[in-house]
């Protein structure tokens, strides 16, 4: 079962997917998107729902890639997230109504009480990328999160995050808009102390 929690999907995209996300992204965010989709794949079996495995895959692995130079547009990251997964997907032969439901899964990554009501996907990515900050994690067992971690390590992930987070919005204040995840983090970044989701890693689960 533990060798089973950290078994990627067979599919032509996930090569080219993950060519991407580790060459571009820190290694701190590629580690926590890998995670987000096994966390996600346990939480859907432990729920009992059937999710096609490439498109949950796709949606996890890439929602940060709004954080990297390729995905860092005018808009919030989430968003320029969807869109650059969208291009990178097209090309490699994914439907459009594939596509069209990862676009939303990523959008929606940091949405709470939406992305819920957008369907399987679209809430088994939020709630992966959740599992990964200790949030609703107790269908997973310690030796399934034990493989996951020696497999993917975290790297001080939430201070990592945070910082890349922050810094796009300091680079272009329009990708932080009130009340979005960049808007606050840059807030209270601003007042000197770690933010809530840093001080929230310091008791999680899974610590930062």
């Amino acid at each position: 079962m533990t060798v089973e929690a950290v078994l990627l999907p067979e599919d032509p995209i996930v090569g080219p997917v993950l060519e991407i996300v580790r060459t571009e992204e820190s290694a701190p965010v590629a580690n926590h998107s890998i995670r987000s989709y096994l966390f996600a794949r346990l939480l859907a079996r432990h729920r009992g729902w059937v999710v096609a495995e490439r498109t949950l895959f796709a949606a996890c692995v890439l929602h940060d890639i709004g954080l990297t130079v390729r995905g860092n547009g005018r808009q919030r990251f989430e968003v320029d997230g969807a869109d650059a997964a969208e291009a990178i997907l097209a090309p490699l032969g994914v439907p459009a109504a594939e596509r069209a439901l990862i676009w939303e899964a990523i959008a929606l990554h940091t949405s709470p009480g939406i992305a819920e009501r957008r369907g399987p996907l679209a809430d088994l990515t939020r709630s992966g990328v959740g599992v990964d900050f200790g949030r609703g994690s107790t269908a997973i067992t310690d030796a399934q999160a034990a493989a996951i971690h020696a497999a993917y390590p975290r790297l001080e992930l939430t201070t990592a995050l945070v910082d890349e987070i922050v810094g796009q919005a300091q680079g272009d204040p329009s990708k932080a808009a009130p009340y979005t995840l960049a808007g606050e983090l840059t807030r209270e970044r601003a007042t000197g102390t770690p933010t809530r989701l840093e001080q929230g890693a310091l008791t999680a689960r899974w610590g930062n």
